[in-house]
């Protein structure tokens, strides 16, 4: 590396480390009643090197469309073995570990072009296998450039904290929306 670009390299290093995002501050965990540092809800959670912003502490939670409310309260229950913590007109809460996702009313329907949930487990085939016991059908895909293995789309590469790569299946809900399945490697 020629002089001038190593020093641009090591104050932009040096800036980006002044400037790391900050420990998001304690939430209430919905399921256990109580506040939890992000270390504990989001453990070897990886340092930002973007400057801090106003969303920065935000709870991000996923929200689905459902054309049939009651269809999709079925679904989730009787599927995927999650049932709401919280119902209001129009709209499911439920949580997983951490997270959380509404399913709300909605004249639209979901594209299901890319994939709108996914849920990280330790053990896929086990997952896999528990829902296909409750009738859950999986999807194949043929994806250029990722090997497909028996519904399993094994994707090479993966965020560093996570692992060396992915293995991912898809499903779609009762309303349409993409769901996936998915299990760090390496």
């Amino acid at each position: 590396m020629r002089p001038a670009a190593h020093a641009l390299l090591s104050e932009a290093l040096r800036s980006s480390a002044e400037h790391a995002v900050p420990e998001p501050p304690p939430i209430r965990n919905p399921q256990r009643g109580r506040s939890e540092p992000a270390r504990a809800r989001f453990p070897g959670r990886p340092k930002s090197k973007t400057p801090a912003g106003p969303l920065t502490s935000a709870h991000a939670v996923t929200k689905l469309p459902a054309r049939d409310l009651d269809r999709a309260q079925r679904f989730y229950r009787d599927r995927l073995g999650l049932g709401p913590v919280e119902e209001r007109d129009g709209g499911l809460r439920c949580v997983c570990e951490t997270t959380e996702f509404h399913l709300f009313l909605s004249s639209g329907a979901a594209s299901g072009a890319s994939t709108q949930l996914g849920f990280e487990v330790a053990d896929r085939d086990g997952v896999v296998a528990d829902l296909r016991a409750r009738g859950l059908q999986f999807e194949s895909f043929d994806i250029a450039g990722f090997e497909v293995h028996d519904d399993i789309v094994v994707v090479p590469d993966n965020y560093p904290s996570k692992g060396s790569g992915e293995r991912g299946t898809f499903f779609r809900d009762s309303e349409g929306n993409l769901l996936a399945i998915a299990q760090a490697t390496g």
